[in-house]
């Protein structure tokens, strides 16, 4: 009997945690999950006209005719969840992460089988818990028929899909803050403000994302912890033993030992040094307040209440995890709390091989980090201030630069990092961030005075290096300085030691590799990209990451893999220099007439006048290293020849 397919809304949820709750209570969870089942999940996707495909163990799999209905039942059923089992602690209330998307299946009685419902699984694993990822053509589908706000993370690579997958997320946040549409009656009623409260603060900007230490000293700064209130320090206090208010800085916290969730108690030890990787580099970054691993392994093995936690050590956030261990196989989960309102922030797990136990150990601690600073700086911009203070503004600054880099967002970013400096001229961090965002405007749209805003950006970044010579902000100022000043040689050392000292700065690894490009050690400059996408795969700078290395295989002479990752790089973020770009390789390939509009696009977007002559672009290039010059010559300026750039 031939196959039988047709064009579905796929959905496939599963249990965040679920073996960790199986090994706690196996028939208690067991029958947890079968009275939300029945209860809750089976009626929800009989009202919106789905069905049942399979149960997987620890989640389903779905379908349905419409893709409105198919996210609609989704929202629903994360509603309904999130009001289910009010006696149950939070960490172990049973929670969904939800991944639909629309392809053609192959279907049978009791499965459906293709593409699609792989991708669906895929977007599943990148929700977070209490959330909903879709792909790009489920969002596309569903238009402006649900308000639902869902947050761009771009095209992400996900396993076993050869084809990247545009990525949409709604975390618990704004599934809960989502208005109550009065055509659906079977929605249930709102979610209370007390049980809200309790699940996620209004103010989380909670994001899946998904995975530095680095990143962490990027985007955070701590005030002193002190009990008078101060710029940076949080309202909320806590009591010390001798009666004293003990106030939280303003991002603070505190690594819990990641707990063994192995059969074998011997393989205690990896989730020992999982806490401890992430408490020393943490406690290595300038101002940074961590609770020393001392005090944080006094509640290993102990039911921990987050909130009073936060009360007992005067900190904001808590990490917690587990690690489970196969065989050669690993799995590591880690989540983030905020500990005055007991809300999960954000959620992630990692799957690796245990063939090299320290580079693993040592990745994992890297991504998780990363993740931390998305979620951390995301969720403290969106604390309401009546009086922002520098820190205010240095926090939202930074948010516009996780902003799809556009001329807008630049100007956003420098606008907040100029009113830090206003409130507090000392600032290394704002003296810092303002130089690299004045460069940054200046590499990527120019500006109308860029000879000002370099010697500008110059100034500010030598006060601040002047100020804290050990500060990775600072040096990566002065380093993106000497890259607009052309000067990619002395850049490179710059970069370095911003990385000496905060190994996992990852905006400073990726652009160290971009200077190597420059000076000839393309194959170097290209792993740092690699490197750069494989630490932070939902870093909003993806896209550069893949021009660069797109740039570097044009170089390279090797065209087909520089469309490959020039096309993802436009597909992400569509600046002018990528068409350009693109429409060389294209003209390389003999395709003439992609090559011609692509260069039309290229000088659209450019500044007025772009692109005026091959001459005029050689003489302003940067590829200033004879064999790079050479490498440019016979590939990006002879490309765009053929597309049609004349020579003068």
């Amino acid at each position: 009997m031939p196959s039988v397919r047709r064009l579905t809304a796929i959905l496939a949820a599963d249990v965040a945690g679920y073996s960790r709750l199986m090994g706690e209570d196996e028939e208690g969870t067991h029958e947890r999950l079968k009275a939300h089942l029945g209860e809750l999940v089976n009626p929800k996707i009989t009202a919106h006209r789905g069905r049942i495909v399979k149960n997987t163990g620890d989640g389903f799999l779905a379908e349905f005719a419409s893709v409105v209905d198919a996210v609609r039942c989704a929202v629903e059923i994360q509603r309904g969840m999130a009001e289910r089992e009010p006696e149950v602690s939070e960490e172990r209330r049973i929670r969904y992460r939800i991944g639909i998307n629309l392809g053609d299946v192959i279907v049978e009685d009791h499965d459906i089988f293709g593409d699609g419902v792989n991708v669906a699984a895929r977007l599943e694993a990148l929700a977070e818990p209490g959330g909903i990822c879709v792909s790009g053509t489920v969002r596309d589908h569903i238009g402006d028929r649900i308000p639902c706000p869902f947050e761009d993370h771009g095209e992400q690579t996900v396993k076993n899909i050869a084809r990247p997958v545009r990525v949409f997320a709604l975390g618990p946040a704004a599934i809960a803050a989502m208005p109550m549409p009065d055509a659906v009656p079977i929605w249930e009623a709102p979610i209370s403000a007390r049980r809200r409260r309790s699940i996620v603060p209004p103010i989380a900007a909670t994001v899946a994302t998904v995975l530095a230490i680095a990143g962490i000293a990027w985007w955070v700064w701590l005030a002193p912890r002190t009990t008078a209130t101060a710029p940076g320090v949080s309202a909320a206090t806590a009591t010390t033993s001798i009666g004293a208010p003990l106030v939280a800085p303003r991002l603070s916290i505190v690594v819990l030992p990641f707990t063994n969730l192995s059969n074998d108690p011997d393989q205690q030890y990896f989730a020992d040094g999982i806490t401890e990787d992430l408490t020393t580099d943490l406690s290595r970054i300038p101002d940074m307040f961590v609770i020393s691993r001392n005090t944080a392994f006094t509640y290993q093995g102990k039911r921990v209440d987050t909130k009073q936690i936060g009360r007992e050590l005067g900190v904001r956030y808590v990490l917690e995890g587990g690690v489970q261990r196969s065989g050669k196989e690993v799995r590591i989960n880690a989540q983030l709390i905020e500990a005055e309102a007991d809300a999960h922030l954000w959620a992630e797990r990692f799957d690796g091989d245990t063939g090299d136990l320290f580079t693993l150990q040592d990745e994992i601690t890297h991504r998780i980090a990363i993740a931390l600073n998305l979620a951390i700086t995301r969720t403290e911009a969106a604390r309401p201030a009546n009086n922002p203070d520098a820190f205010d503004y240095i926090l939202r600054g930074r948010v516009a630069t996780l902003k799809l880099r556009s001329r807008e967002s630049s100007t956003e970013a420098i606008n907040f990092f100029e009113r830090a400096l206003t409130l507090d001229p000392s600032s290394v961090e704002a003296q810092s961030l303002l130089a690299t965002q004045l460069v940054g405007r200046i590499l990527d749209f120019g500006s109308s005075s860029d000879d000002a805003d370099i010697k500008r950006a110059e100034d500010l970044a030598t006060k601040a290096v002047a100020a804290s010579s050990a500060n990775p902000l600072a040096l990566l100022a002065k380093a993106e300085v000497l890259r607009v000043q052309r000067r990619c040689a002395e850049a490179i050392p710059e970069y370095e030691a911003a990385l000496a000292v905060d190994r996992n700065r990852v905006s400073a690894l990726a652009t160290l590799g971009r200077c190597k490009i420059f000076i000839g050690l393309i194959d170097e400059g290209i792993a740092a990209q690699e490197q750069a996408i494989r630490l932070s795969p939902r870093d909003p700078n993806l896209w550069i990451w893949y021009f660069r290395i797109g740039e570097g295989r044009l170089l390279q002479s090797r065209i087909d893999e520089a469309i490959f990752w020039l096309e993802k790089a436009r597909n992400s973020n569509p600046a002018g220099f990528i068409h350009a770009y693109l429409g060389a390789a294209y003209a390389l390939r003999g395709e003439v007439d992609r090559a011609s509009a692509e260069l039309e696009e290229a000088r659209r977007l450019g500044r007025p006048g772009s692109y005026p002559s091959v001459a005029r672009l050689i003489a302003n290039s940067r590829y200033e290293n004879p064999k790079i010059r050479a490498l440019a010559e016979a590939t990006y300026f002879a490309g765009l020849r053929k597309a049609g750039v004349p020579e003068e």
